[in-house]
């Protein structure tokens, strides 16, 4: 009995001894092991910034306008009531008026970031650069504002194959340097219909960037060489009246490139009926109903352009003119721009030559949709075909010899460019031209 009692204890203490063993190398270990804290690193958000505000301070909702949709509709989807939005337009009308919400502009609405999600900032936006806010999470307040624009400066050039425009598309440059040439820098000396395989060309221009990233298209061209028929044509623009935003195209000889008229107030139109003053129509029992303008056919909405600057005279509707603008250019020389769908402008504006002042209708007595355009000279009415029109003002006196100094560089820089069929060369780093707008 005595020798079971022991064995007993003996397994007792063996049971305790390894139980001790245990635990003191569990302790050893843990104060041989130093455990250490890591403190992670708090990852902020990045500020988004558009039309002026934080984006990640808000829920933003975007959207563009609906047919049927109107200021009230949208505040209402949005959970603002109507003694709310007819405080609204009343602190807005006199910024911007809610009533000519565009369909298919797009619009953004700013919201709290709680449950509700109320509407707080109406923010539209009528074009890619210019934007309208109203605000009206405190206090309600309006004002309209402009994206920051970029204009960055590069060089491209080219030999004709077949047309300027297959060259273009060739390099992936813009068709609207195409444009610009042929309508606005070359129209009067360089038929583009008519180029020749082997005819080159130069152009230092502008693209034009909104937010830095959005491409906005070419926005002008600063210089350009075009060589038709081995006659070579330099093109720089100048600014010649900066009060009435009057630039002009000289070569390096200054010489104006341009003429005092364009030859169609349209861009796409074609001539669909000229001036005739033996003209006999079958509607009308061939009687003799002479035509005194000339018809540029062309879609309803084509923009028409003032061919020749001059101050508008009239701008209204009469009998079969339907909608009709008139432009008296100087003592000697007026044109009228009949059947608009709306003018664009009013009585008393001066416009520029290419500026747009209405848009192709119908109105008045008109078969189809087109611009009969007229033209007078000393108060009577002539085919502008057959007048030997003159050319535009040439630069005066005092600012040749500022021009000649401002071309100098530029045809330089100009010269330099090589003629590359398949490739753009952009602008060294420092010839580079980056402008902010303000």
């Amino acid at each position: 009995m005595f020798k079971n009692n022991f064995m007993q204890l003996s397994k007792i203490g063996i049971l305790l001894l390894t139980i001790v063993c245990l635990w003191s190398c569990k302790s050893e270990k843990s104060e041989d092991l130093e455990i250490e804290t890591v403190d992670l690193a708090v990852v902020e958000e990045q500020p988004r910034y558009e039309f002026g505000f934080n984006l990640n301070a808000y829920v933003v909702k975007r959207d563009t306008i609906r047919k049927g949709d109107t200021f009230g509709i949208i505040m209402e989807r949005n959970k603002i009531g109507y003694p709310k939005i007819f405080q609204i337009v009343e602190k807005a009308k006199d910024t911007f008026n809610i009533a000519k919400l565009q369909v298919g502009k797009p619009y953004t609405l700013l919201c709290s970031q709680d449950s509700l999600e109320m509407a707080q900032s109406f923010i539209y936006q009528p074009n890619k650069e210019e934007y309208v806010v109203i605000n009206f999470k405190d206090s309600i307040h309006a004002y309209t504002s402009r994206k920051p624009i970029k204009y960055v400066e590069r060089m491209a050039s080219g030999i004709i194959q077949n047309s300027i425009s297959e060259t273009l598309e060739g390099q992936g440059l813009s068709p609207k340097l195409a444009f610009i040439m042929a309508d606005d820098i070359y129209a009067w000396t360089i038929d583009f219909r008519r180029l020749q395989p082997g005819d080159r060309f130069k152009a230092i221009y502008v693209d034009k960037y909104i937010d830095d990233t959005i491409y906005a298209g070419v926005h002008k061209i600063k210089a350009a060489y075009f060589e038709h028929k081995n006659e070579p044509i330099y093109a720089f623009e100048f600014a010649t009246d900066s009060v009435k935003g009057i630039v002009d195209y000289f070569t390096d000889e200054a010489k104006n490139l341009r003429r005092a008229f364009l030859k169609s107030p349209v861009k796409f139109g074609r001539v669909s009926s000229r001036y005739n003053l033996n003209r006999r129509i079958a509607y009308y029992g061939y009687k003799r109903r002479p035509h005194k303008g000339t018809d540029f056919a062309a879609p309803v909405g084509t923009p028409i352009m003032a061919t020749a600057n001059g101050t508008v005279t009239e701008s209204t509707r009469r009998g079969g003119n339907g909608k009709y603008v008139k432009i008296r250019h100087n003592a000697t020389y007026s044109t009228q721009y009949l059947h608009m769908s709306r003018q664009a402008v009013k009585k008393g504006e001066f416009v520029k030559q290419g500026d747009v002042i209405g848009y192709v209708g119908m109105t008045g007595n008109t078969g189809g949709p087109h611009v009969c355009y007229r033209f007078w000279k000393n108060g009577r009415q002539v085919d502008p075909f057959k007048q030997k029109l003159p050319e535009a003002k040439p630069i005066s006196d005092s600012l040749k010899a500022e021009f000649l100094t401002y071309m100098k560089p530029i045809k330089l820089q100009l010269d330099a460019i090589e003629f590359t069929p398949w490739e753009e060369r952009e602008l060294s780093e420092d010839q580079l031209e980056i402008r902010t707008a303000k």
